[in-house]
């Protein structure tokens, strides 16, 4: 079940199946040119990479990402024909797959603002709700997402910690949550195994890296 599903470092996230899809390319290894559609949640350099999109992107990629981040998009090397730019509660489909545009931004904290309408979004594709978070807190808006597989940050500082994302988890109580967004640029290497450790016989957790 979900080997569909891989992170591929922090918050980089790929996922095959109808269609093969990207969240926040970055550190990319190996150039697949494989992707029908990428998702960007928002402007910092370990979401938005022009170069890693440049590995995943071929001819006929559409890449969705916040209409607040336009300006920015002018260097993501794809054409604006082939750009969707959404905003938060925002619904739509690309190839059959479904999308739900959910606000992701931080509570208490300056590095993700309500204002500046940064997303999450939750995607149907292979008959499953994927839930890719982005930088976000805990909120009055990710707290009505309903999905089956829960991608959550995890690391702290920037994002919500282990023991809030647990939280969150509980909440929205999906069948899988899979922990992202620790161990580099924030949180540490142990925080997937902590927070799998707090929804033990609550929430099934896959620790993917």
């Amino acid at each position: 079940m979900y080997e569909e599903i891989q992170v591929l470092t922090h918050s980089s996230i790929r996922i095959t199946g109808e269609q093969t899809i990207y969240f926040d390319p970055f550190q990319i290894k190996e150039q697949t040119n494989d992707a029908d559609i990428i998702f960007v949640t928002h402007e910092h350099f370990d979401h938005y990479s022009p170069e890693d999109i440049a590995k995943v992107k071929n001819t006929s990629t559409i890449l969705v990402a916040p209409k607040s981040m336009e300006k920015e998009l002018t260097n993501s090397g794809i054409d604006m024909e082939f750009t969707e730019l959404v905003e938060p509660g925002d619904e739509l489909e690309i190839n059959t797959v479904k999308i739900e545009v959910v606000a992701s931004y931080n509570v208490g904290k300056n590095f993700h603002t309500k204002e500046k309408r940064w997303v999450g979004y939750v995607v149907t594709m292979n008959d499953t709700q994927y839930y890719v978070a982005g930088d976000t807190d805990v909120n009055e808006d990710v707290e009505k997402v309903n999905c089956d597989v829960a991608l959550l940050p995890i690391g702290g500082h920037y994002t919500m910690d282990k023991a809030e994302a647990a939280q969150l988890a509980e909440m929205i109580a999906p069948k899988l949550a899979i922990p992202t967004h620790y161990g580099s640029v924030a949180g540490n290497p142990q925080d997937g195994k902590d927070f799998a450790k707090l929804l033990e016989d609550k929430i099934p957790v896959l620790v993917m890296y």
